[in-house]
Parts: structure tokens; C-alpha cells; sequence
């Protein structure tokens, strides 16, 4: 795809309501809808408009709070279905995540959706959601989605308490026959301000962690850790698959940790590495569109663009000045230097959260810290 045309995912907060309170919730739900959500008929200018996007058409992700809360869900995801505009349901596990629902949106021809996972056991996933017996409603979830032909996403937040339970989340969902495991690398936003994030020297540990991880049978993806790419890259082009990661790349006791629990718990590799290799990132492919119409480029950035109320999402998507410059890579510091500064070009979100600029420098990333640090101590030449 042309990502300078048109994203390959428009997400769109349906609505603020939702049945949970997470601790880390970037949309800071509430239990009511907003008085100034998009109405039916604007949701349906959205889907108009991908409709007559280039060829494939952007895929709309239904997200909130929860999609579910929607009352007009059948009606919207009939119409596109019409139009051929693909939509998957990002929800929260409630007593709306039901049968009688999961039929109706899949006669209107949604076939993937994604759930939360925050723990491998209760007790830290009902720490983030605040639901008692939410862990195992989860799992129920997944099942129940399966059983009515979704394929199922899990997301997960890592963040300083659960960080230690990623070997024995992967491995709990691969057993649940999951497809795909997408990473939320935790920016604090919304109520996620009260949460630790990992230490920065965990990041690649984590990373290659997750390599690992794409070796069972289960793609991998990250959200707002775009240098995973590179991480998988560089194991790709190891000369010597027998080499140990933890020596050839410095790592640290956490990703050895994390690499033994996942071999005592999975065996052996049984898989090549699953992970996609499409270079998105936040404003690059993917835009963000809140409950009331504004536009982002990605849900944890929260810069306004423009409301589709005065433009469409996609003119905003083409002709903003600032994802244009984050498109074209145009970062400043060790991001504008690297060489991976398309591939990878570092989590916006981050920058922005850390500096209040969405071209600076990803703080998490380690790449070229050392080479730029030397060469700033140097002064001009």
C-alpha cells in the first residue's frame, strides 16, 4: 500500500462507554457514552469515505470503551459490509460479548476481532481491569469467539507488573489456539499515568523476547515498539542460529528469564518467526479517530488534527503537515540518524509523551545511544 494515500487501520473510539475501569485505560471510559459521539450517519461518512479509498480499502477497527455499547453496531457494520469495507470489533469481555452478538456481526461479515490480556494468572490481569473473575471470562471469550469463526487477537500491556508473566501469557495463548499477539508497549496516557512502564534497558530484552515468542506457531506484533523490527531483523541476519542471543547482543537477565520460561513451558521452537513486516507506525499507515470526530495520528498520541465534522479522515490522513514529516521520517536526533529511521522510525507516542515532540527521539530505543552520545561529547569538528 501507498501509506502516503491512504492508512492500512482507522481506528475509531466509538464511544467512551465501557462496563471496566482499567488503571492503564488510554481512553479514560467512562460508564456512559459522551454527549458528543459521532451519530450513525457520521460513522457511516467514515466507511463512505474508505469505501472510495485506493484499492485494498483501509480496514476500520471498531474500538472504545467498548464497540459493543453501540446500539447502532448492526446497523453500522451492515452498511459497510455493503460498501466491502472490512471491519474487525476490538471490545471489552462484558456481558454484551455474547452469542446472539457475535452472530449478528459476523452475517455482517466481521471476521476478526481482539481481546486484553494483562496477566497469565487472575491476579495480575484482575489488578489491571478491576473485575473480579474477568481472567477467567476472558479466556471464555476467546473461546467463544473461536467458536463462532473469529480469528482472535489478544493484546496485552506490558508494563513493570506484569513484565515477568510475558513468557507465560505466550504460552497460554498459543494452548487457547490464538492467532496473533499484539504488544502494547504501555505510554502513559489516560488513566495509564498512574502505571509503571519498564526500565529503558528492558526494552530489548523484551524484544527479542518476543522473537522467541514468534516461533510458536502465533504471529507477534508490538504497538508503540516499532524497533522490534529491527531487533528481529538483526536475529534474522545472525550468521550462526546456534549463537546465544543473550551474548551476541548484550542482553540482560530479563531476557534470559523470560527466554527459560518460555523453553520450560513451550519446548523447543515450531515455527520460523512470525512477525509482519510492514513498516507502520503511529500517523504512517494507521490514524486514530476519537468519539467525538477528532483526529490522531494513533490512539496513545493524543495531538488533534482536525474532526471529520470540517474534513475526512482521509484529507486530514494525506494532507496534514506533521504526518506528512513523520511519513517521510523526518526525525531529529539519534531517530533522524538511524538507519532504520523507515523501517522502525521509533514510537511517536513516546516522543511526544516524553518531550512534547512528536519527531523527537524514542527514549526507550537503545540503538545508537552509545555512537550518538560520542559523537554529541565530541562537539563539531
Amino acid at each position: 500500500m501507498d501509506f502516503d494515500q491512504a492508512p492500512r487501520l482507522v481506528f475509531w473510539e466509538t464511544t467512551k462507554a465501557c462496563p471496566l475501569a482499567c488503571v492503564h485505560c488510554r481512553a479514560t471510559a467512562q460508564r456512559d457514552p459522551a454527549p458528543d459521539e459521532l451519530t450513525t450517519e457520521e460513522g457511516k461518512a467514515i466507511i463512505d469515505e474508505l469505501a472510495g479509498a485506493p484499492k485494498p480499502a483501509p480496514i476500520l477497527i471498531l474500538t472504545g470503551g467498548d464497540c459493543l455499547q453501540r446500539t447502532d453496531l448492526r446497523e453500522l457494520t451492515e452498511y459497510a459490509k455493503n460498501l466491502d469495507v472490512p471491519v474487525a470489533i476490538s471490545p471489552s469481555v462484558s456481558p454484551s460479548l455474547n452469542a446472539a452478538t457475535l452472530s449478528m456481526l459476523r452475517a455482517n461479515g466481521v471476521r476478526n476481532a481482539s481481546l486484553s490480556l494483562d496477566g497469565a494468572v487472575a491476579e495480575t490481569h484482575e489488578r489491571v481491569r478491576q473485575i473480579p473473575g474477568h481472567f477467567a471470562d476472558t479466556i471464555s471469550a476467546i473461546k467463544l469467539l473461536q467458536e463462532h469463526g473469529f480469528a482472535v487477537q489478544v493484546n496485552s500491556a506490558v508494563m513493570a507488573q506484569n513484565v515477568r508473566e510475558l513468557a507465560d501469557i505466550a504460552a497460554l495463548l498459543v494452548r487457547n489456539g490464538v492467532r496473533t499477539w499484539e504488544v502494547f508497549f504501555l505510554i502513559a496516557v489516560g488513566r495509564g499515568h498512574a502505571i509503571a512502564e519498564i526500565e529503558s534497558h528492558e526494552y530489548e530484552d523484551v524484544c527479542h523476547f518476543l522473537v522467541d515468542a514468534a516461533q510458536y506457531g502465533m504471529t507477534v506484533r508490538t504497538v508503540e515498539a516499532p524497533f522490534f523490527r529491527r531487533v528481529r531483523d538483526w536475529r534474522a541476519r545472525q550468521s550462526d542460529s546456534s549463537l546465544d542471543p543473550a551474548i551476541e547482543f548484550r542482553l540482560g537477565p530479563l531476557y534470559r528469564e523470560l527466554r527459560a520460561r518460555l523453553q520450560e513451558q513451550m519446548g523447543e521452537p515450531t515455527s520460523r518467526v512470525l512477525a509482519p513486516t510492514i513498516a507502520t507506525r503511529d500517523g504512517k499507515g494507521i490514524v486514530f479517530v476519537g468519539h467525538d470526530g477528532r483526529v490522531y495520528p494513533a490512539g496513545f498520541l493524543p495531538l488533534p488534527l482536525g474532526s471529520l465534522r470540517e474534513k475526512g479522515v482521509l484529507e486530514i490522513y494525506r494532507d496534514d503537515p506533521m504526518l506528512k514529516a513523520i511519513r517521510n521520517a523526518e526525525f531529529h536526533g539519534r531517530c533522524g540518524h538511524c538507519e532504520y529511521s523507515d523501517e522502525c522510525g521509533g514510537s511517536r507516542a513516546r516522543a511526544y509523551a516524553s518531550t512534547g515532540d512528536p519527531l523527537a527521539d524514542d527514549p526507550a530505543c537503545q540503538h545508537q545511544r552509545s555512537t550518538m552520545t560520542r559523537v554529541e561529547a565530541s562537539g563539531p569538528h
